[in-house]
């Protein structure tokens, strides 16, 4: 076992497989990939990276394993899958999942298409490990009996991401009993779930996760840097014969660099975070439901309608409409008096957590400073808000 000391875990014990994971470029390469992407923007201190996550959830992943009843074939895919489970991820993680999904139809977990390439050291160290490719994969995919463990409503990366982006940015909020956590999960009917007397543990992680949307992963900053990364990076793969496979193995640095040579107009104020404003910012009570169910190309045929109307340039103005809020969380399985349900229907809390969740949604409209009260006035008009 080779320790590393981690910020979050105090020590955590690789495995042999692990070290011989851990020892690929393609692993390697998420040291250069930042956890939080554009909200360094607003916490500072938040500069870890997916490396240090991966390493994480493989040490929950692990921990959890010993309270399951799985065989060893089993529990090596699983550390493995967990190990694994970001190396998907493009630059600036899930700020660049949409471009990339946009042009492959890949989101981040899916990596068959990474893991089972003969090619790749990657794949080379799973099959000299007596590990198979694709079901490891299938793991970071969520699939099979034990791949919630990975990737669902009681997964480790979550347990872990709350934890680690809760100590590095310095808020209180994203603190959870991750230990009690992994050690209360069973297999009930081949599906994961956790122990009896365990509602308010599934409660706290639902409540920390709300909140960690409101004031760190959704702040409006880390937004409007998100929506212009987003237009940067189509801008960039438009005017170059960059492919989107190099593309999404970039690390942070390289897009940065390469977005304020080709795009210097969104590149260089990402650069130097000179950022647009927001001249619209309200909530879903304001916005008639077609709208809040737009499509990309909607979004954009929007921003060119407004751009009209306040007779500016069309790049001076960006159009974000998130999804309609959702609680992942709250399918959690639970067991409540011998019996399996869902965290809400067991839990109160559920329905104010989620009612939150909707009061907290915003439509988002920006542009340059000296330009927000044209936009507005425009935005308003064109999106039918009232």
């Amino acid at each position: 076992m080779k320790p590393i000391k981690d910020s979050v875990h105090d020590y955590i014990a690789l495995g042999p497989e692990a070290e011989a994971l851990v020892d690929t470029p393609t692993v390697q390469r998420l040291r250069h990939v930042k956890q939080l992407s554009t909200v360094r923007l607003v916490f500072p201190a938040a500069n870890h990276t997916r490396f240090e996550h991966s390493l994480g959830v493989y040490h929950l992943a692990d921990t959890a394993i010993g309270h399951l009843d799985v065989d060893a074939d089993t529990a090596a895919h699983l550390r493995a899958a967990a190990l694994l489970h970001d190396v998907g991820h493009g630059p600036y993680g899930h700020q660049t999942e949409e471009v990339i999904h946009r042009r492959t139809g890949n989101d981040h977990d899916d990596v068959g298409w990474l893991l089972t390439d003969p090619d790749r050291p990657v794949c080379q160290a799973l099959e000299g490990l007596d590990l198979d490719p694709e079901r490891v994969a299938t793991l970071v995919a969520g699939e099979g009996r034990l791949g919630s463990l990975v990737s669902g409503e009681l997964d480790v990366d979550r347990m872990d991401y709350l934890s680690r982006d809760a100590h590095h940015t310095g808020v209180p909020y994203g603190a959870i009993d991750h230990g009690r956590l992994v050690r209360e999960l069973r297999l009930e009917n081949g599906h994961l779930a956790l122990g009896e007397g365990n509602v308010a543990t599934a409660e706290s992680m639902l409540f920390s996760r709300a909140l960690m949307n409101a004031i760190v992963y959704r702040h409006h900053v880390s937004r409007i840097a998100g929506a212009m990364l987003d237009r940067a990076c189509e801008q960039y793969l438009d005017a170059t014969e960059t492919g989107i496979e190099s593309f999404r193995r970039m690390a942070d640095h390289d897009l940065l660099v390469a977005l304020a040579e080709h795009v210097p107009t969104l590149g260089r104020r990402l650069e130097h975070r000179d950022l647009y404003k927001r001249a619209v910012w309200t909530g879903i009570e304001n916005v008639p439901r077609e709208i809040t169910d737009v499509d990309y190309e909607d979004e954009r045929q929007a921003e060119r309608e407004i751009a009209e109307a306040a007779g500016v340039d069309p790049a001076a103005v960006i159009v974000d409409i998130p999804d309609r809020p959702r609680l992942k969380e709250s399918s959690t399985s639970v067991v409540v008096d011998g019996v399996v349900q869902q965290l809400e229907d067991a839990s109160e809390l559920v329905r104010g957590i989620r009612m939150a969740e909707r009061a907290r949604w915003r439509l988002g409209v920006y542009a340059p400073e000296e330009q927000t009260q044209s936009v507005e006035r425009a935005a308003r008009d064109v999106l039918g808000l009232r």
